[in-house]
Order: structure tokens, then C-alpha cells, then sequence
């Protein structure tokens, strides 16, 4: 697992950083564990076809790959046969072959290998890839797709190169370090996954050209300040000038973030120590 540079010979790749992709063990997928993908899915737009999402569309077809989340198969051994890449995240994929003959995909952790062995269940061992409940996890132990609600499936640190650590343990909650800086409590019977996410390097590729953005799903962004006063709150002027409290989109919904958290569903208890200070 790395990333490789190319030579200078067109602009395209003269800035131009892109995996090695040799901890890849095949090009082809798991066919009972593809899942179509509607052509405009994704593209931004709601039900009504009204763009909700700017700056998305287009980009190449793929399939969505069933991943196994809730690693309820308790207590029955999977053999680690292929190592893939997942074009719907940037982690990469590992396919199990349980001993009672069913496949299903995980995500792969940093140091797992073809022809390992996986298990999930209460009294597995504290390896990579082994699923179990926290309050069975020894403190300082590093893990990732954690359950929010028991039976729920892995929500958080599922990401490339993303961990949690367990920071301890107290009553029926564990406590937990995520990727952000954040401190919370979960409770001690969610499920989790030993190890860390894999392909920590996705922080440090660089695309090179726009047309690999597009390749991906992402149209180009025009600045409101670069636009007309009737086509933006901050178009117009003569000259560049700022002319506005607060950058706001083109809807005049504040740009630089505001407070979205529901006060009747918040888990703000929960929080021990927030990530911004």
C-alpha cells in the first residue's frame, strides 16, 4: 500500500499523486454482492429534480458493493480471499468466505492479508478485523465501524485511515476518542472492529487534472463574488470588494456554517469534550 508520482510530461500529471494499488489482489468484484446504482443517483437533485446538492453529476458508473456494517455472522470463522477496490469509499474491501459458504464484504483493516482469518463474536481475540462488543475491548485498544445503537451497524470511524481509541470505561458506557478530537460515550454493547480503517494514504493523493474530478461526480464551482448581483448575493460591484456581513450561498443560506442540531434528538449528552473548543 503507497502512492507513486509521475514524470512531467503533460500539466496533467505534473502535480499528479496517485495510488500503487498493490495491496489490490483483483479486478473483479463479488458478483451476488453488487448492487445496481440508478443512472442520476447521487447527482444532487431531490425527488422533484431540483438541485439540493450543488457542483454534483456525471462521473463514471459503478456498482455499489453490500458491505457487511453490523458483523452480525456471530462466532463463525471468514477467510480473507481477495482485497479490493471500492469505488463508492475510500477505504478499501476485504471478501470473506465463511465456513457455512456465505461471501459477504468488510472493510478492510491496515494490516489485514489474503488468507487471514476473521471472526465476530463475544469472546473473539483482539486482532484486526475481528468484530466484538466494547465492554469486551481492553482500554487503549485502537478500533473503527462503531455502533451508535446496539444492532445498529458500524456509523462511525469508517473512513480511510480512520480509528477510534478507548480511552476507558465507565457504568454502561464506554468512553471513546474519535477521529475529529471528540470524547463521548457509547454504550458498551455496540459491536466494533479491532484495528484501524486501511488505505491511509487517500489524505495525500492529489487528482492532478479537473477531468479526474469529473470522473468522480464533481462539476466545477464558480465563485459568488466572480458572478452578476442578480445570479448571487455576492456578485456585482466595480472591482473585487467584499459588500457583505456574512458569506451566505446563492440562497442566502449562511456559507460558513451554522447550528443544524435538532435540540429534541441531540445526543449532546453523550459529549464529553467537543472538537472545537
Amino acid at each position: 500500500m503507497g502512492i507513486k508520482r509521475f514524470r512531467p510530461i503533460n500539466p496533467g500529471l505534473r502535480h499528479k499523486v496517485s495510488f500503487d494499488f498493490v495491496e489490490i489482489t483483483t479486478n473483479e468484484p463479488e458478483k451476488t454482492l453488487l448492487e445496481g446504482v440508478k443512472r442520476g443517483r447521487g447527482d444532487g437533485r431531490n425527488s422533484q429534480g431540483r438541485i439540493t446538492a450543488k457542483h454534483r453529476g456525471g462521473g463514471n458508473k459503478r456498482y455499489y458493493r453490500v458491505i457487511d456494517f453490523k458483523r452480525d455472522k456471530r462466532d463463525i470463522e471468514g477467510k480473507v480471499v481477495s482485497i479490493e477496490y471500492d469505488p463508492n469509499r475510500s477505504a478499501r474491501i476485504a471478501l470473506l468466505h465463511y465456513t457455512d459458504g456465505e461471501k459477504r464484504y468488510i472493510l478492510a483493516p491496515k494490516t489485514l492479508q489474503v488468507g487471514m482469518r476473521v471472526v465476530a463474536g463475544e469472546h473473539s481475540d483482539i486482532l484486526p478485523g475481528n468484530a466484538l462488543p466494547l465492554r469486551n475491548i481492553p482500554v487503549g485498544t485502537i478500533v473503527h465501524n462503531i455502533e451508535m445503537k446496539p444492532g445498529k451497524g458500524g456509523q462511525m470511524a469508517r473512513s480511510a485511515g480512520s480509528f477510534a481509541k478507548l480511552e476507558g470505561k465507565e457504568g454502561k458506557y464506554a468512553i471513546l476518542r474519535m477521529p475529529s478530537g471528540e470524547i463521548r460515550m457509547i454504550l458498551q454493547e455496540c459491536y466494533c472492529t479491532v484495528g484501524e480503517v486501511g488505505n491511509s494514504d487517500n489524505s495525500n493523493i492529489v487528482y492532478g487534472k479537473a477531468g479526474k474530478s469529473r470522473h468522480l461526480g464533481v462539476r466545477p464551482t464558480v465563485r459568488g463574488v466572480a458572478m452578476n448581483t442578480h445570479d448571487h448575493p455576492h456578485g456585482g460591484g466595480r472591482g473585487k470588494q467584499k459588500g457583505y456581513k456574512t458569506p451566505v450561498s446563492r440562497t442566502g443560506v449562511p456559507a460558513k456554517g451554522y447550528k443544524t442540531r435538532d435540540k429534541k434528538k441531540t445526543t449532546s449528552k453523550y459529549i464529553l469534550s467537543r472538537r472545537k473548543k
